[in-house]
């Protein structure tokens, strides 16, 4: 092929590449990913082949020598080598469903970076590239107003939408003074508002501190480096008068001008005792514990799971009960220091480093020009503060390479010392160099030999993984329509493609299958069949790593639910048992501080009949963090079936006080403690277990009227009144009593 058809298809398709962010396949698991990151990866590849052959055949375009190309190069073979002496190589290298962040998708990121400085050699492309760029984000920002609060978009994630407009903000800069025609330029700020409200819309806080300190900085550059005096005291005074305002209004976060000001509202959210921070810091003295115990290669790259899990605290119940298992740090640099080791981050922060080489040294050389050096600067600061409280993802990473390469591109371009008019002919120079256009012996085996390797990583990492996913979501749809032999065998189906990525999918079908009545969906002759068959799965799972607690603890229910299901056969379901044991006593080791696996723990010791070591167990669990209301509801409920009352109530009481109710569960149950409450006279919990039965059936008028009375027992005026009139507007015929009820309270 010519030069001209090799240049053009390279250009499409990274342009294309943009818009994956698009791709959102419902048919595959976890969709807002890998519909994203596989499409990605192909483009990649299909491009890889084109660009080994473009560059064997005109070695002028072969990318030059580079601190930065280097620094990407050497990340990415330190977390090769953290993923090799890791614990876990199938993670730290192929990733999983939920994130495709494994060392395989960061090596196409660097690959797609390596492609863009090849072929993007003048300003008119990167016009397109960042025109194309500031565009698609355009569109995902309509998407994602158009959602109201749901303000994820096509990216399915409001912390990843916030970084990926962070880099399109100030692409439209980039555009806006590199653009000579003064009328057009000015069409580049019009996506902006676009920009800028969903960006408010997606309402992260990290990524209002990044944007927010870049601008402080895109300031304070601009008045150090201006030339101009009135400008430069102009953009100081600024600089400090935004550096004062934002001190003052931290300081005042809470007070009505901020909280009541809907433009200075995202300030009160940037709070060190927020739940959110708190169990950050809860992630990140995890990292720095476990660190010291493998400085140099970590964990393995993407293994944060296991450290969160190994240094668990249950102190983090005290500010949330749901997203207990960190697979990120939630700190990108946190992340990579403590699953890559030293290596990891020395490689990933000498990336900066390295960009910031070229930025200061190009821009005393006039390479860079000031708009180009403060903005590339500015916006390098708010992509790396906002990742100290997030990690990356497909679309960050592309914005990262995006302006790596165009780092590369200016500096390069002063370096051979090219104006505009040069850089248009640097295609005609090439083709007098090489003189010849068509096909070439090097050209054909390179395209024959790359293409072959390419198109096995394309089909078994890419494409198989693919029909492997859509298979689970199939299977996820026959179990939804009550078909559990369909589910079992398309999931055998889907298992079958035998992908690295398989890991997602098995743990999707397990949990359908955690609770032992779901097994009765089958006659009793399939029934230990199909458990062994899980067994089978969940053990594939644990052996990847076998300190993963939760696979651990998936495990052990399984085999819980198989000793439950072999019924009759004494000794199997005690083999089952005893392999139960097993796990959860290793899923206990790997997490000591998660209290839910004792709770597993205690559920197989009443299988096996030990309710003594289930009640000490269960202790253990409470022990860990008593203001945690699901240890006091389960401790206090078998205590009870144990017969021991007054022991048992004595939980039961902190299970309700500690709002718990809805873990006393059946219904049923429930009412026999209202009974036994009303007897003592304690109208406080009778109120409580009314309110959450109430929630429970929120139609259910009896309950109502119970609780309206309840209400006016205990002198609850207001409740009661509101109470009854919710009971009228369910069922007007009782308007007349709900009158009269109202009438005495008043």
């Amino acid at each position: 092929m010519s030069e001209k058809v090799y240049l053009l298809i390279l250009k499409v398709g990274i342009y294309t590449g943009l818009l994956s962010v698009f791709l959102v396949f419902k048919n595959l698991l976890f969709p807002f990913i890998t519909s994203k990151q596989i499409s990605f990866n192909i483009l990649v590849e299909i491009l890889f082949v084109l660009w080994v052959a473009f560059i064997v055949k005109f070695p002028s375009y072969r990318p030059k020598w580079s601190y930065i190309s280097f620094a990407l190069l050497a990340f990415v073979f330190a977390l090769t080598i953290s993923s090799i002496f890791g614990i876990d190589f199938n993670l730290s290298f192929w990733g999983d469903v939920e994130r495709m962040l494994g060392v395989f998708h960061v090596l196409h990121f660097v690959i797609f970076y390596l492609i863009i400085i090849t072929v993007l050699r003048d300003w008119n492309d990167w016009k397109i590239f960042f025109i194309a760029s500031v565009s698609v984000a355009a569109v995902v920002s309509i998407m994602g107003l158009g959602q109201g609060v749901e303000a994820y978009s096509s990216i399915g994630n409001t912390a990843y939408v916030s970084a990926y407009l962070i880099f399109n903000i100030y692409f439209s800069f980039i555009l806006f003074f590199k653009e000579k025609n003064t009328g057009l330029r000015w069409l580049y700020l019009l996506p902006l508002p676009l920009l800028l409200l969903e960006f408010k819309n997606a309402d992260t806080t990290g990524a209002y501190v990044g944007l927010g300190l870049s601008i402080i900085v895109l300031f304070f550059l601009y008045g150090v480096l201006v030339k101009n005096k009135k400008i430069k005291f102009a953009t100081l005074a600024l600089f400090l008068f935004l550096a004062i305002t934002s001190t003052l209004l931290l300081i005042n976060k809470n007070s009505d001008f901020v909280t009541k000001n809907s433009l200075l509202q995202p300030i009160s959210g940037i709070d060190f005792k927020k739940d959110t921070f708190q169990t950050r810091l809860i992630s990140w003295r995890a990292a720095w514990k476990d660190f010291r115990t493998h400085p140099v290669f970590g964990t393995g790259f993407g293994n944060y799971a296991v450290i969160f899990d190994k240094y668990f605290d249950a102190s983090f119940y005290n500010y949330t009960r749901s997203e207990t298992y960190f697979d990120r740090a939630h700190n990108n640099v946190i992340d990579i220091a403590s699953t890559s080791g030293i290596i990891g981050m020395v490689t990933y922060l000498s990336i900066f480093v390295a960009a910031l080489y070229y930025l200061i040294v190009g821009y005393r050389k006039d390479y860079f020009d000031i708009h180009e050096f403060v903005l590339i600067v500015s916006l390098l600061v708010a992509y790396f503060v906002q990742n100290l409280a997030v990690f990356d993802s497909l679309v960050t990473y592309v914005g990262l390479m995006m302006i790596l390469a165009f780092i590369y591109y200016l500096y390069e371009k002063g370096e051979a010392g090219i104006g505009e008019r040069i850089e248009a002919k640097t295609g005609q120079v090439a083709r007098r160099i090489i003189g010849k256009e068509e096909l070439q012996n090097k050209e054909i085996y390179t395209l024959l030999f790359v293409g072959a390797i390419s198109f096995i990583i394309m089909w078994q990492y890419n494409i198989q993984p693919f029909k492997m996913l859509a298979k689970t979501i199939e299977g996820q749809r026959a179990w939804a329509s009550g078909n559990a032999q369909a589910t079992i065998d398309i999931y055998k189906e889907a298992l079958s493609y035998n992908t690295v990525l398989d890991r997602d999918s098995r743990t999707s079908l397990i949990r359908l299958f955690a609770d032992p009545g779901a097994f009765n969906s089958f006659v009793p002759e399939q029934r230990l069949a199909v458990a062994d068959f899980l067994i089978e799965l969940a053990q594939i799972n644990v052996d990847y790593n076998k300190s993963d607690s939760l696979n651990q603890m998936m495990l052990a229910q399984i085999l819980d639910a198989a000793s439950k299901v072999a019924g009759d056969d004494k000794q199997k379901a005690m083999n089952y048992s005893d392999r139960a044991m097993i796990a959860i006593n290793d899923s206990i080791k790997a997490s000591p501080g998660r209290a839910p696996v004792y709770y597993q723990k205690a559920q197989i010791e009443l299988t096996r009949g030990e309710q003594d070591n289930a009640i000490a167990t269960l202790l253990e669990a409470y022990k860990l963090n008593e203001i945690y209301f699901d240890s006091s509801c389960h401790l206090g409920k078998i205590l009870l079936f144990a017969g021991k009352k007054d022991e048992g109530y004595t939980y039961i009481d902190k299970c309700i006080d500690l709002n718990g109710s809805q873990l006393l569960m059946p219904l049923g149950q429930i009412k026999s403690f209202v009974a036994h409450y009303t007897e003592l006279g304690d109208k406080k919990r009778v109120i409580k277990l009314y309110e959450y039965l109430h929630a429970a059936e929120p139609n259910d008028t009896s309950i109502m009227i119970e609780l309206a009375k309840q209400y006016a027992n205990a002198g609850m005026t207001t409740e009661a009144i509101d109470m009854a009139k919710k009971v009228a507007e369910k069922n007007p015929s009782v308007q007349n009593y709900v009158n009269e009820f109202i009438d005495k309270l008043k």
